[in-house]
C-alpha cells in the first residue's frame, strides 16, 4: 500500500472515531429490510441515503426507515453524500459496479455475499478497493450465528480433543423463491448462494483445505440451477463433509438450521436442531441450548440468520473505527469463493481438486 493510501486510512479511522458513521444502503430488496434495522440495533451509525435502480423502491425503503434521501442514480448519491461507508445489498450482478463506484469516491465498502458471480470479477473488486486504499468487507454472517460461534469456542477449547472428522449440514429448505424469485434463474444456484455460507463455516472451524471433491444435482424442474450439493473437504488433519439442499423441509420451523457434527480424539461435539449443542466424552454427555437473540424487527422464520446480522455489523463498525480488519474481509472471502467455483470444477470433471497448487 502506498504512503498516500496509508495516510488516507489513518485519516479515515481518526474521523470515524469522532462521530457516528454516516452510510448509505445500496439496494432496497428483501435483505435490506433486516440489515437496516440491524444497523440501528448496533448504533453509532446514521443512515443518510438509500439507492435502488428502481427509484420507487428506494423511496419506499427511505420512508419506511425515516431516511432523509433516496436515489435512483448511484453515482449521484456518491457525488452528493459525505459517506463513511456503503452497505451493498443488491443482487449479485449489481455488486461489482457499485464497488467500483465506491472505490472511485474512496468510500469504504461492505458487500453482501456472494461477492461476485465469478472469481475474476471478485478478484477485480478486491483489487480496486486495495488500489483505492479503502476497507472492503463481506457480509458473511453465518459464522456469526450464536450457536456456531459457541461451537467454535468449544472446539478451540479442546472439549473433544483433536478433531479428525466432521459433517456440516444445511439440508432443510424453506420457500426461498417466494421472497427472492431471482434465485430461480441462477444457472449456478446452491453452491453460490448457500455454499458460500457452508464452505465458509468449514474454513472458520478448520482453516484452509488441501483438496475437495464435489457432486451436485437439480431435484426440481422449475429452477435453472442445482439445488442439492455435497462437498468433501480434506484439511491437514480433518476430513469434512459439507451437505446442502434447498429441497427438503423441516418439521420444527420454516427456516432451516445448520447442523454440525465433529469427531475428536476424546469425544464428539454436535450442533443439532433447535440450537442444542451436545458434547460427549469419557466423562459423559453435556447438552446446552444456545438460541439466538430475538429482535422485534426480525422475521421469526429467519431468526438465527437475522440475529447474526447484529454481531457481524458490530464487527464492521469496530473495524472501521479501529482500522483493524474484521474476519470477513474481501481478501479472506475470496478463499471461500474459490472453494465454491472449484466445487463446480470438481463436479464437472468428476475429480478431486488439489488446492495446494
Amino acid at each position: 500500500m502506498s504512503r498516500d493510501q496509508t495516510s488516507y486510512l489513518y485519516e479515515f479511522v481518526y474521523h470515524v472515531n469522532m462521530t457516528d458513521l454516516k452510510f448509505a444502503v445500496m439496494g432496497a430488496g428483501f435483505w435490506s429490510r433486516y440489515q437496516i434495522p440491524a444497523w440501528f440495533e448496533v448504533g453509532g451509525v446514521e443512515l443518510v441515503a438509500v439507492y435502488n435502480r428502481t427509484v420507487s423502491k428506494a423511496e419506499t425503503t427511505a420512508e419506511r426507515f425515516d431516511v432523509p434521501k433516496f436515489y435512483g442514480d448511484a453515482e449521484e448519491l456518491f457525488r452528493n453524500e459525505d459517506l463513511d461507508f456503503v452497505d451493498i445489498i443488491t443482487e449479485v450482478g449489481g455488486h461489482a459496479p457499485l464497488v467500483k463506484l465506491a472505490a472511485k469516491y474512496r468510500v469504504p465498502v461492505i458487500c453482501q455475499k456472494p461477492m461476485a458471480g465469478d472469481l475474476e470479477t471478485a478478484q477485480a473488486m478486491v483489487d480496486v478497493c486495495e488500489a483505492a486504499g479503502i476497507p472492503f468487507f463481506i457480509h458473511e454472517n453465518f459464522r456469526y450465528q450464536t450457536p456456531i460461534r459457541r461451537f467454535k469456542e468449544l472446539l478451540s477449547e479442546g472439549t473433544i480433543g483433536d478433531p479428525f472428522r466432521a459433517r456440516i449440514q444445511f439440508i432443510h429448505g424453506f420457500p426461498v423463491f417466494e421472497n427472492q424469485p431471482f434465485l430461480r434463474t441462477l444457472e449456478k444456484f446452491i453452491l453460490t448462494d448457500l455454499g458460500t455460507h457452508i464452505l465458509d463455516i468449514a474454513r472458520f472451524l478448520f482453516g484452509e483445505p488441501h483438496s475437495l471433491y464435489c457432486q451436485h444435482l437439480r431435484s426440481r424442474d422449475d429452477i435453472a440451477g442445482e439445488d442439492v450439493a455435497s462437498v468433501l473437504l480434506r484439511f491437514e488433519d480433518v476430513i469434512c463433509y459439507c451437505e446442502m439442499s434447498q429441497s427438503s423441509k423441516t418439521e420444527w420451523g420454516r427456516f432451516p438450521e445448520t447442523f454440525i457434527y465433529v469427531e475428536g480424539t476424546q469425544g464428539t461435539l454436535e450442533l443439532g436442531p433447535d440450537f442444542w449443542i451436545r458434547s460427549t466424552t469419557g466423562d459423559g454427555t453435556l447438552s446446552r441450548r444456545y438460541p439466538p437473540p430475538r429482535y422485534d424487527w426480525a422475521d421469526p422464520d429467519y431468526d438465527v440468520a437475522h440475529a447474526s446480522m447484529v454481531p457481524i455489523q458490530e464487527a464492521f463498525v469496530e473495524a472501521l473505527r479501529s482500522g483493524v480488519p474484521p474476519e470477513t474481509t474481501g481478501k479472506d472471502n475470496l478463499k471461500t469463493l474459490r472453494l465454491v467455483f472449484q466445487s463446480y470444477e470438481s463436479a464437472e470433471q468428476n475429480a478431486v481438486i488439489d488446492l495446494t497448487q
